[in-house]
């Protein structure tokens, strides 16, 4: 790797990561991804005494270490990303709900070139807050690229930061359906396990033992031959939360084949995408102080694969 504009960074292994391996410190400790750690740790770029460190090798509490940081990278600029026939919920001067199709990110990150929800508000005219990253203007929660559903961008500085409050009290409700293979037993119940990137693949989360708390309410709606329909309220947050939760449980959302999905279930279904979608969402007006609640319809291709499902003989 070029060193040009690149700074050396000395860093002291907390006693909370010791014993821990080296990637897997470093990228809780550095902020990067684990395989952007390992990329360097192989170009010979973290050493302690001078010496290369291996990225299996053991770190011990108060250890220095020495790593050659990659090149800062400019951020996701924030460009109007038009979408043919944006649904807009609700708009006010304070807030504006939409309900998000899939295959859209909620705002522009590293490696992602397709539209965003941000840039579809912006190029369709509405303002958005400037608080936060510039490239995430307005956003107070996010959605996966594949998910559809409900979503609220705030448009001033005072929603915005009343709104992140609120997600941060966990006063706002948002509820899910989702249609996960197998039947669940108990028909409801509570999954109360921590979340965090997994050990060894990057670009997925897991549930880990030391991970970041993570609670998801769910109750069976209807069971169907093979899979069953959850009403899912998540108490946190998590990236990938519901479909971490339910994969641990040996029951993934139909058509997540990153989680573990039988893909002949989703082909049967006709879903290219996991089944999961942002039904309801209520929260305090940031204006008003009164809540406001929100539901919105199942897209076709969920349609679709009920539709099929219901058309299934019972066994």
């Amino acid at each position: 790797m070029s060193t040009e504009g690149r700074e050396s960074k000395v860093v002291l292994i907390p006693e909370g990561l010791n014993d821990e391996r080296l990637d897997a410190a470093l990228a809780r400790l550095l902020g990067l991804s684990r395989s952007a750690v390992v990329a360097l740790i192989e170009a010979g770029e973290v050493t302690a005494y001078g010496k290369p460190l291996a990225k299996s090798e053991k770190v011990s509490s108060n250890q220095y270490i020495e790593i050659l940081m990659p090149a800062p990278k400019a951020p996701p600029s924030l460009q109007p990303t038009p979408i043919d026939g944006l649904k807009v919920i609700y708009d006010d001067e304070d807030v504006i709900v939409i309900d998000k199709p899939a295959g859209i990110a909620a705002h522009p990150s590293p490696g992602w070139t397709g539209p965003t929800v941000i840039g579809a508000i912006v190029a369709a005219g509405y303002q958005v807050s400037t608080s936060g990253a510039a490239e995430r203007q307005g956003v107070v929660h996010r959605l996966d690229v594949g998910t559809t559903g409900l979503m609220v961008v705030a448009k001033n500085e005072n929603s915005y930061s009343n709104l992140k409050q609120q997600f941060r009290d966990r006063t706002v409700h948002k509820i899910y359906h989702a249609l996960v293979q197998g039947h669940m037993d108990p028909s409801e119940g509570t999954i109360d396990a921590p979340i965090d990137r997994h050990p060894r693949e990057d670009y997925r989360f897991a549930v880990v033992a030391d991970g970041k708390p993570s609670i998801t309410h769910y109750k069976a709606l209807e069971y169907f031959p093979a899979v069953s329909l959850l009403e899912i309220e998540l108490e946190t947050g998590r990236t990938h939360q519901i479909r971490v939760h339910f994969s641990a449980l040996r029951h993934p959302l139909v058509g997540d084949v990153t989680y573990g999905a039988d893909h002949t279930i989703s082909d049967r279904l006709e879903i290219r995408r996991p089944w999961l979608h942002a039904r309801k969402l209520s929260f305090l007006h940031p204006a008003t102080g009164k809540e406001v609640s929100f539901e919105t319809e199942y897209p076709a291709d969920l349609t679709r694969s009920l539709e099929i499902l219901n058309d299934t003989p019972q066994q």
